[in-house]
């Protein structure tokens, strides 16, 4: 077996030979050990002697994801909004037109809009972007799997046979998320992005909740939240900073877009967490969130660096300037508070 391969193999060496030879077959692929490995696993599945079903699973999941990679490809320089809410939401309703209105102010400032395709608040965000700059992850349920007519048949619209996979994708692809009104499925999804970025599985993002005019949903689910989470102490007091409660299609925007204003992104390289920004900040700056926010770190400062050997040889943003700090890895909600200031501060 070649020594370049990783050890996690099918422990059957003339497979591994096999599986091997197949990716030489890729050429000078930068990342022939992570093919190999997955070509591993699927040969362990069936030594391993997984049922049917589990084989089925994985192989739908695998090719949904491929496809999802290939169909958003051309579009990843370009800041996307996960747009949630009711598919019951009827077009002459306050949250529908907020909906629609919210995705063509966005669409204005530069971004895309991705739904899941469906009817009510998932047509009025695919009606307000246009289609040319919508995306659609459908879900393909027995009573509902026919995708909105504004997006049906576009070359962005991708059907999935599974919840989880549809939302990684939702979850991997944006940049920041709308939630307007919806049922159980929207509270899955507002529970969910709450919990990833609470456990940075994900990344930071805005979250913006849509209450339009005369609408108390959200409003009624954060004094829940704060009532019988907060109040039980089973979510810190920052963690609800992870969302904004807005009350019209400009604020819902500007939660959106202002998230960006000076923060760039965000990346561990070894222990360190750096923050990319669009321009740098003053030294009495970055003096002002060390004293406010030294409770995040674990040791040192918050301080400037450049660009680490890391982020040079992955082409990650080099140009832009950083702040680096030893986060505890802990205290999201004081994280994106941390945010918040720097983007005052900017």
């Amino acid at each position: 077996m070649p020594a370049q391969y990783p050890r996690y193999r099918t422990g059957r060496p003339d497979l591994d030979e096999l599986i091997g030879a197949a990716v030489d077959g890729l050429g000078d692929h930068p990342d022939r050990n992570l093919v190999f490995e997955m070509m591993a696993s699927a040969a362990r599945l069936g030594l391993e002697g997984a049922h049917r079903g589990e084989l089925k699973l994985v192989n739908a999941a695998l090719k949904e994801l491929r496809y999802s990679f290939h169909v958003f490809a051309p579009y990843r320089d370009i800041r996307k909004v996960s747009i949630f809410g009711s598919a019951r939401t009827k077009p002459d309703r306050p949250e529908y037109v907020a909906a629609r209105e919210f995705a063509a102010a966005m669409v204005d400032e530069g971004w895309m809009a991705i739904t899941g395709a469906g009817p009510g608040i998932m047509t009025a965000g695919i009606e307000g972007a246009g289609a040319e700059n919508s995306f659609g992850v459908n879900i393909l349920l027995p009573f509902e799997s026919d995708a909105a007519g504004p997006i049906a048949g576009d070359p962005k619209l991708i059907n999935f046979k599974y919840f989880f996979t549809r939302k990684l994708m939702f979850m991997k692809e944006s940049h920041g998320y709308a939630l307007f009104p919806g049922g159980f499925g929207t509270m899955d999804e507002a529970f969910e992005l709450l919990t990833l970025m609470q456990t940075g599985r994900t990344y930071l993002a805005p979250v913006a909740l849509v209450d339009p005019p005369g609408s108390s949903y959200w409003d009624t689910w954060i004094h829940f939240v704060e009532r019988e989470l907060g109040g039980a102490g089973l979510i810190s007091p920052a963690d609800l900073s992870l969302v904004r409660l807005t009350g019209d299609v400009e604020s819902a925007v500007e939660t959106l877009c202002g998230f960006y204003r000076t923060y760039h992104s965000m990346r561990f390289v070894g222990r360190r967490l750096v923050l990319r920004l669009h321009h740098e900040l003053a030294a009495n700056e970055i003096k002002t969130l060390n004293d406010e926010f030294a409770d995040l770190l674990e040791a040192g400062r918050i301080e400037a660096i450049d660009a680490t050997a890391a982020e040079i040889e992955d082409d990650d943003v080099a140009d832009l300037p950083r702040l680096a700090l030893m986060f505890d890895r802990r205290s999201y909600g004081r994280l994106r508070e941390m945010v918040d200031r720097l983007n005052e501060l900017g």
